[in-house]
Order: structure tokens, then C-alpha cells, then sequence
């Protein structure tokens, strides 16, 4: 059995347009298992990809950079019968009410009314840890403007999605102590909600720099110089290989 992170997206807000938006999908065998997020541009990506809707999502935070494809998941999950109420959304707790406010609280999400916006998927609000299709995954909260409104997601041994954040090297330690992949937030230059590139050399040791691919960033040139300094950064549709996942026992 063979795992893979495809990148659907690696751009910042300013940057979906051109780099897509900052959107993940955890593959097995070349097949969708669990999606990160949910950007219009990033939806695109996956869409034109697999050619169909995701069935299973997991939400790190509610920028709309990467919950904006929700209105078309909506439509695309509704209209099917075979998928209505049959998208998975796991979103940690704390951000469950952040999230309604952003996509789901419109009077009628239809204009001929008669749906709520929820009816058309399966919501698992989640803590620290939840289980999908066998495996046991983790949640951790990260530094992105606001107490547990942001969150990452470990696949043990596998794969360490840190989403928005600062440098995080206390949280890494215990979160990504298993030799997993860590593809890590960071454009060239950081602010309060955003790894920079400096912050990255300074806030991480060799080891850890070295596992982390780089996502999140502003333009091709940010990349560039990123690279030039040693760095490893995903491109847009980019595909790696991950390690396979550590089996936990329920």
C-alpha cells in the first residue's frame, strides 16, 4: 500500500489566484483518503484531479482562503444523490461554530429553501484525536491569530500538517516525533498569524527543517529564494511520497 500527499494549492491568501489555495489531499494507492480543506481554487485542483467531489475533508481553521469552496461542495453533495449526507467533515470543536458562521448561517442556502446547509454532509466536530476508515488521527492546536481557532493534523508516522502558524518547534517535538513528513506554513517574509523563512531557520534545527516541505507561500520568486537557501518548497499539484502510517490499536 503505497501513501501520498498531493499539494491542490501552496499559496497564501494573496496568491490562491496564482498558486492555488493552501489545499491537501492524504492519498492511498493513488486514491483520495482525506482531504485538507476546502479552498475555492484548491477545489478546483482536486475536481479536475479525480473528477469528483471530495467524501472526506478535515478543516484546520475558517479564512476563507480555505473554506470558500464549501458553497460548491454544498451544491455538488446535494444535487447527488449517491453523495448527499455522505461528505465527512471533520472539524476540531472549537472551530465547529466558526465554521457554521463562515459557511453554513445563510437563511436559505437554497432559494427554494427547504435544506439546511448541514443536511448535505456528515459533521464530526473532533478533539485530539479521531479515527477514519481504521486509522487513528491527531489534531493540535497551533499559533495563528487566535486561541484554538487554528489546528493542525498528524497522521502518526506518516504525514504532520502544521496548516496557518508561527513556529511551533515545542509542539513539533512531541507531534512530529516519529519521523513524519512535515509540510509546514511559510512564505519569505512572516507576520503575527504567518511563519517567515527567518523564523523557519531560527526557530527549527537541522533535523527538523530537513523533514519539512514548505507551503504558503506568496509568489514563485518566494519559492525561489526559499529553495536557494536549502530549503525544500512544494509547487502547485506537486505529489511526494510519504511514509506508511503507524498503526495505533483502538
Amino acid at each position: 500500500m503505497k501513501w501520498s500527499l498531493r499539494f491542490h494549492g501552496v499559496g497564501n491568501a494573496s496568491a490562491a489566484g496564482r498558486l492555488g489555495s493552501a489545499m491537501a489531499t492524504i492519498e492511498r494507492d493513488g486514491r483520495p483518503w482525506l482531504t485538507i480543506d476546502c479552498g475555492a481554487e484548491g477545489l478546483d485542483h482536486y475536481l479536475d484531479t479525480y473528477g469528483e467531489y471530495p467524501k472526506a475533508l478535515y478543516i484546520t481553521h475558517t479564512h476563507l482562503d480555505h473554506v470558500g469552496g464549501f458553497e460548491r461542495l454544498f451544491v455538488g453533495a446535494w444535487f447527488d444523490e449517491a453523495l448527499r449526507r455522505g461528505v465527512r467533515v471533520y472539524c476540531p470543536a472549537s472551530v465547529v461554530p466558526l465554521l457554521h458562521q463562515r459557511v453554513g448561517d445563510y437563511p436559505n442556502v437554497l432559494a427554494e429553501g427547504g435544506v439546511n446547509f448541514w443536511e448535505a454532509f456528515q459533521l464530526v466536530p473532533v478533539g485530539e484525536r479521531f479515527w477514519h476508515e481504521g486509522l487513528h488521527l491527531e489534531t493540535f492546536a497551533v499559533r495563528h491569530h487566535w486561541p484554538k481557532s487554528a489546528y493542525g493534523l498528524r497522521l502518526p508516522g506518516s504525514v504532520v500538517w502544521t496548516g496557518d502558524t508561527r513556529p511551533i518547534p515545542e509542539v513539533l517535538r512531541v507531534i512530529a516525533d516519529a519521523g513524519e513528513v512535515i509540510a509546514h506554513d511559510c512564505g519569505l517574509h512572516g507576520n503575527p498569524s504567518h511563519t517567515g523563512f527567518d523564523d523557519f531557520l531560527r526557530e527549527y534545527d537541522a533535523q527538523t527543517r530537513a523533514r519539512c516541505i514548505l507551503y504558503h507561500y506568496g509568489s514563485p520568486r518566494e519559492a525561489q529564494v526559499m529553495r536557494e537557501q536549502g530549503a525544500r518548497v512544494a509547487d502547485p499539484g506537486e505529489v511526494i511520497a510519504l511514509p506508511a502510517p503507524r498503526l495505533i490499536e483502538s
